[in-house]
């Protein structure tokens, strides 16, 4: 008589084969969890209606967007002309190098060398690219003009977003409104700085960084991450009036490397395995 086989051991209810829990989800995996890596329920997020994907996307470009009418009004005052004005913001499109351009400018600085510091200080973008060119995945022939888009504030929107439908969304509106309205008020504040007298006296060059730090601020949720904002600051202003327009702010980044110093002496709590750090706040 032939040896009888054990029946599979069952879990639960009577003939329930015993699985391993199931594996990432899609969504999961495209937001950039490694396929051994099981998250816990913090980790995966529900979906994010495309209404407030949208609500969320149009708050912030149009609230930067109309700061362009700051760049207008700054970049007339420094003796640039209506025409490369525009240019500017049409072809470079990042608020922080514009900015620094007219502001070295302005200083009496040499234009080779205002233009090499607003260059380094778009750096960032490239560095900004990376990441996103993995979690928004366009097509190869879309690229090339997304790309063109991929600033600060594209970036804010579109990192936080649970699902990659949710980060299209996000980053194509961003950069959509804030594309046109930021050329839009550059025309408007080229064409009327005329009428505000000195621009120097307005301040208006401190507008478009002032909203981004608004925008950034509620994302600083860690300790460590308000540390390294906070150093970031205090490099930025130390150096100011010692180094040319530009080089502090991307000195600042060394905040950066320093807190991770600190963190691997110790002297700094080190994330756990669960995504918190020693002090229990999420990461």
């Amino acid at each position: 008589m032939a040896e009888q086989t054990a029946p599979p051991e069952c879990t639960g209810a009577t003939g329930a084969i015993a699985a391993e829990p199931p594996g990432p989800t899609p969504d999961v995996l495209a937001a950039g969890y490694g396929t051994a890596h099981r998250p816990d329920e913090a980790d995966v997020q529900a979906d994010k209606p495309d209404a407030a994907v949208v609500r969320d996307a149009l708050g912030v470009g149009i609230a930067v967007g109309l700061s362009g009418f700051a760049f207008g009004v700054t970049a007339a005052g420094s003796g640039l002309s209506l025409l490369q004005t525009c240019a500017l913001s049409l072809l470079v499109f990042t608020g922080a190098s514009q900015f620094a351009l007219v502001g070295a400018l302005a200083a009496g600085g040499n234009p080779y060398t205002a233009a090499a510091g607003a260059f380094f200080l778009g750096v960032r973008n490239a560095f900004y690219g990376l990441r996103l060119s993995q979690l928004l995945a366009f097509p190869r022939a879309v690229r090339p003009f997304a790309a063109h888009w991929v600033i600060d504030e594209t970036t804010a929107v579109t990192l936080p977003q649970p699902t990659r439908r949710a980060a299209r969304i996000g980053f194509t509106v961003t950069g959509l409104t804030l594309y046109v309205l930021w050329n839009l008020t550059t025309l408007i504040g080229a064409l009327g700085a005329g009428a505000l007298g000195d621009t120097g006296a307005w301040g208006l060059d401190a507008a478009s960084p002032a909203v981004f730090l608004a925008l950034l601020a509620p994302m600083l949720r860690s300790a460590v991450e308000r540390v390294t904002a906070g150093l970031a600051v205090v490099l930025a202003l130390g150096l100011l009036p010692v180094l040319p327009a530009g080089v502090p702010v991307l000195l600042s980044a060394l905040a950066a490397p320093v807190v991770l110093f600190l963190m691997g002496r110790g002297k700094w709590p080190t994330p756990t395995t669960n995504g918190t750090d020693a002090t229990g706040e999420r990461r």
